[in-house]
């Protein structure tokens, strides 16, 4: 069953909370909602559901209209980011639940809980208590519990969010196989990029309750429409810096310029916004095209196996994301690399003018 949302909006109190959606969700698809806290996915999904009703626009299900129909009835799903379990059923009954008040037979009901059980690997604790259960076990029950009703949406509100991190690991590696074999329409909501790249499918970047973009995961970070687009797919966010290009040269503020290089050739003259993910600035050159500057160091931060490296120079500042432990102190002079070839170039308005033909890094910050 596909889901539409034309020209959706949602105002309260005289805020605007989603503005004009327009969005197409098909059977089986996967399909990630991407923007910081307050960007609107938790309000786009209470309108996809029926939980909340929008202030103009329309919702289709399979063509039909069901804009006034109530979530109660409609066949929907939803996994929240806190461990919404029964604590007094067991893990069976949590799961059985829904289905037992739609009044499924018994047979029907004892095959869907075990195969969705098995779905998520908790087959083994189906007897016990939810306070019995580890975090990440807990949270699959409630998972469990939203996917036996195959319903035709579910949606995921930042549902991996408390979990440690090789439980995330773990289940986003599930999730992106869970609804193949479906013909449900999955939706993920999450702050992070890195997430959003992981669990691939089709990702819609949220700004301030405007859709800026949707698209495959890997083309909307290869090409952000936009800068907030930039913004949002990179984490930490990617560096903006005001230049221009002229006949012969390209200038990064005052502070770099260097000869036209064959990917900005066709670009005419004139003043654009620079784009470089933190993760493509090295400590060493690595290309023919490095630009070479002097930076000063303001912060280190060290987090895990990553090193976080904020920087200026008399006309901007960087931040770098270097892969390994690095410690520098504040005020140290260092020289720093930027690879012409990476280069986002946006017009003056804020759209993208040209990409780096370069290949996907792995990560959201790759």
């Amino acid at each position: 069953m596909s889901l539409t949302l034309e020209n959706v909006s949602r105002v309260v109190d005289g805020e605007t909370h989603i503005n004009n959606a327009n969005l197409s969700l098909e059977p089986g698809s996967f399909n990630v909602l991407l923007g910081r806290t307050l960007a609107g996915k938790t309000s786009l999904m209470r309108l996809m559901a029926g939980l909340d009703k929008p202030s103009s626009g329309r919702v289709l299900m399979n063509g039909v209209d069901v804009t006034g129909v109530p979530v109660q009835k409609r066949n929907i799903s939803m996994v929240y980011q806190q461990f919404i379990n029964y604590p007094n059923l067991t893990v069976w009954d949590n799961i059985a639940s829904p289905l037992q008040l739609a009044k499924v037979k018994s047979s029907e009901i004892t095959r869907r809980v075990q195969e969705v059980a098995e779905l998520l690997h908790i087959e083994q604790h189906l007897k016990k208590l939810p306070m019995e259960l580890s975090g990440g076990q807990q949270q699959r029950t409630a998972m469990a519990r939203a996917l036996v009703k195959d319903a035709s949406l579910v949606l995921f509100d930042e549902p991996l969010v408390n979990l440690d991190y090789k439980l995330r690991e773990e289940l986003r590696q599930e999730l992106r196989h869970l609804f193949k074999a479906r013909n449900t329409i999955a939706v993920y909501a999450t702050t992070e990029p890195n997430e959003a790249l992981a669990l691939g499918g089709t990702t819609t970047l949220l700004h301030e309750g405007n859709l800026i973009q949707t698209g495959p995961a890997a083309d909307v970070y290869r090409n952000p429409s936009n800068v907030d687009a930039a913004e949002l797919f990179s984490e930490p966010p990617i560096n903006l810096v005001d230049g221009k290009i002229t006949d012969s040269q390209v200038f990064i503020s005052e502070a770099i310029h260097f000869p036209l290089v064959q990917e900005l050739q066709d670009l005419p003259a004139g003043d654009y916004k620079f784009g470089i993910r933190p993760s493509h600035i090295g400590l060493v050159p690595q290309n023919d095209d490095d630009l070479e500057l002097a930076v000063t160091v303001e912060l280190s931060e060290i987090s895990g196996s990553e090193s976080f490296l904020h920087v200026r120079n008399k006309h901007f500042p960087l931040v770098m994301q270097l892969s390994g432990v690095y410690e520098f102190h504040t005020d140290t002079d260092v020289n720093v690399y930027l690879p012409a070839h990476r280069l986002f170039v946006f017009d003056m308005e804020g759209n993208l003018i040209k990409a780096p033909s370069s290949v996907l890094g792995g990560a959201a910050h790759g």
